[in-house]
Parts: C-alpha cells; structure tokens; sequence
C-alpha cells in the first residue's frame, strides 16, 4: 500500500501546475506568439518548465502507486506526458513550439479536469476530508 496524503498531494502539485501553464497560456492565439517576441518565448520557457515538472511528477506518482492509478484513467495518454518531459528536460533546444501550443491549445484542460477528478475519486474512496 502507498501513502495517500503523498499521493494527494502530488495530485495537488500537479493541479496546480496545470492552472499555472493554462494561465500562462492564455495570452497566447498562435505559434508566433511563442516565437515571435521575447515575451513570448518568456512565457514558452515558463510552460516548458511546468511541463518538466508535471512529467516527472507523474513518474514519481506511478511509482508509488505501482503502476495502478494512473492506469485507471486511460483517457489521457500519460506516457506521452512523461514523454515529453524527456524530451523538454534532454533536448531542451529541439523543442517545437508548435507541439508545446497544440498542447496547450487542445490537451490541458482535459489534463487539469482529469487531475482533478483523480483527487476527488481518491478522497471519497479513502475517506479523506479536504
């Protein structure tokens, strides 16, 4: 058995690092405003570094809970999240910003709504109060 309040609160960490990359997503409505400003690839560095952090989050959570909780909602292809944290983290200078805004663009909200459902799926069914 692994420790829940751990796992709760890498759930949180990871929570919040979605809000953090879809607020600094906002601003954003294309490719070029990544590309095309030092603003913008401020804030390309920014998601990047969020992404880093959420892809080895979710490693550390699938190890501790031995493969199992993430399994359980295939709806997001979790690998490829790890995946990209790999790719970020060692080719930091092969990043595309076109992926990173696709991503961004079509995959974060589902990511953060799934997160979210996870916390409170896992609190019922341990019966903690938060």
């Amino acid at each position: 058995m692994f420790d829940r309040e751990f796992v709760i609160e890498i759930l949180e960490q990871i929570h919040e690092a979605s809000q953090r990359v879809l607020k600094r997503f906002a601003p954003i409505r294309s490719v070029d405003d990544f590309t095309n400003s030092e603003s913008g690839m401020e804030k390309l560095d920014a998601i990047c570094m969020q992404l880093v952090a959420i892809g080895e989050s979710l490693k550390n959570l699938d190890k501790i809970t031995e493969n199992e909780l993430l399994a359980r909602y295939p709806e997001i292809e979790w690998k490829k999240i790890k995946g990209m944290r790999d790719i970020i983290s060692h080719h930091y200078f092969d990043i595309d910003a076109e992926v990173i805004f696709d991503v961004c663009e079509n995959h974060f909200e589902t990511l953060k709504e799934t997160i979210h459902k996870m916390m409170t799926d896992l609190e019922e069914e341990w019966g903690l109060n938060k």
